[in-house]
């Protein structure tokens, strides 16, 4: 909650400070500087969580690497996640690490975005209840 509250600040602040026609850049600035997780995209599916913190330990101290798995299958997806305990940290780890090779694939490394949260509806305004499908307003399904 607190880094909810800084980045608050930090972000009004770049706004009201910039009231040039750079204000849009430097919001993106006041985000990229607070970010300590990094996206990993690309990996192998041999790459699990242990060897993820070991490829990105040597930019700082890495508070949590982890690989996505499939909830099913158990297999990796393919991307993963570092999260640092500094933004310096991060910034050399993304500027050194992005395009790398890493377990035979190239990997591609950004800042994460936060994932927008899920709606209990699904987008067509029917009774999906986030399974997707429903009847919606397509006016497909109206016979039934």
């Amino acid at each position: 909650m607190a880094c909810y509250n800084k980045f608050g600040t930090l972000l009004r602040q770049s706004i009201s400070s910039s009231n040039a026609l750079n204000g849009q850049s430097s919001m993106l600035s006041a985000i990229r500087c607070m970010s300590t997780k990094l996206f990993v995209g690309g990996l192998s599916y041999g790459t699990d969580d242990q060897s993820l913190r070991d490829a990105f330990s040597s930019f700082g101290d890495v508070v949590e690497a982890r690989v996505i798995t499939d909830r099913d299958s158990g297999r990796s997806r393919g991307f993963g996640f570092v999260n640092f305990s500094s933004d310096e940290s991060a910034s050399s780890a993304l500027s050194a690490m992005d395009g790398q090779q890493l377990n035979g694939r190239n990997i591609r490394v950004s800042y994460a975005q936060e994932r927008a949260p899920r709606s209990s509806f699904n987008n067509a305004g029917g009774y999906g209840g986030g399974y997707g499908g429903g009847f919606g307003n397509s006016g497909q399904n109206e016979g039934f």
